[in-house]
């Protein structure tokens, strides 16, 4: 070979090694060069190449955002719909399977969005064992009950159709918590599972939101003319429990089974007087566990002042506070208590 034949090459293999920014192997530089070549012939790419591509990626945002469960890493993720909905989310959980090939994992993806002439969008749920998979597949098909049209088991792949999947906040929490189970390790029924709570612990966290208060201090807020909000008593005891052991004149009576929905101010059920966030709302039930747990399901929605009466009302009524307060109205012929 001449001097300026090994120039030639060297040049070549040097500029081959400089494209893109990388140093490559052999083989890769053989590829880099035809792209190079095909791209600066034709300018473009075809529509299979583009969807490949937004498959990839959307694979790629999958494995990122996905999370491990005793092992098995999992993971949910949504895309708008496109033509051959299917196909496009195949090539996508290939990307998955073939990025995860030694590791155990679990994943479902989905199209959302609407498609002309199709009632449903597609939902892929992939495994890396069919016990996995078939797990997911029966606690998916109770989640979504009614609304999956139509099913394929391909043993470590579930394609399916769902009708108006990903058009909630609820489709995509219902899928995290499929793949959650699924992927969990059998366990002795017997022993707690792994981030489970006992009551004692549910109580615990509860009250350490609220500012409880005594019954004294309880009948002090609701008769202070100069509180700077409005403050409401209310009952959450059933109607046999009341019945049998006396409540307190003035107060709201709204069992615990609707509570949420009679305070929140989004909710089209709520009480007429429940427009605002800063309600002071004091809970009672007969001995205050029940009424804990209910102040705190309303801070959850933002009543930031719910509470409850430490005792509830057996507390109440053995410290000889009277058996009637103001009722929660202006109007003085109001009727003593209020059942809602």
């Amino acid at each position: 070979m001449s001097i300026d034949s090994r120039a030639k090459s060297t040049t070549t293999q040097s500029s081959v090694r400089q494209l893109d920014g990388a140093v490559r192997t052999p083989i890769s530089q053989s590829v880099a060069i035809a792209d190079a070549s095909r791209n600066s012939l034709h300018g473009h790419r075809t529509l299979d190449e583009v969807r490949d591509q937004v498959a990839g990626e959307l694979a790629v945002r999958a494995l990122r955002k996905a999370k491990k469960i005793d092992g098995v890493k999992v993971g949910v993720t949504f895309t708008f719909s496109k033509q051959n909905d299917g196909q496009f989310l195949r090539t996508v959980v290939e990307n998955i399977q073939h990025t995860l090939l030694l590791q155990q994992y679990l994943f479902a993806v989905a199209t959302t969005g609407v498609q002309k002439d199709v009632t449903a969008n597609a939902l892929i749920i992939c495994g890396s064992s069919e016990d996995f998979v078939q797990r997911a597949v029966l606690l998916t098909s109770s989640k979504f009950l009614g609304r999956v049209e139509s099913a394929v088991n391909e043993g470590v792949i579930w394609v399916a159709a769902v009708r108006d999947i990903g058009t909630s906040s609820y489709d995509e929490a219902a899928l995290w918590d499929v793949l959650r189970k699924s992927a969990r390790t059998p366990s002795d029924p017997l022993s707690p599972p792994p981030g489970s709570l006992s009551i004692a612990q549910v109580l615990s966290n509860a009250r350490s939101k609220l500012q409880r208060l005594t019954p004294a201090q309880a009948y002090n807020e609701l008769h202070d003319p100069d509180y700077p909000m409005p403050v409401l008593l209310v009952d959450i005891r059933p109607a046999a429990q009341r019945e049998a052991e006396g409540g307190i004149d003035g107060s709201l009576i709204i069992e615990r089974n609707v509570l949420e929905w009679r305070f929140d101010p989004r909710c089209d059920s709520r009480l007429a007087i429940a427009d605002r966030y800063d309600l002071k709302i004091i809970i009672y039930c007969q001995e205050g566990f029940t009424s804990s747990l209910a102040a705190a399901s309303l801070q959850e929605m933002g009543l930031l002042n719910a509470t409850d009466i430490v005792g509830g009302y057996a507390a109440w009524r053995d410290e000889g506070l009277p058996g009637q307060i103001k009722p929660p109205s202006a109007n003085g012929n109001a009727p003593s208590s209020l059942s809602l």
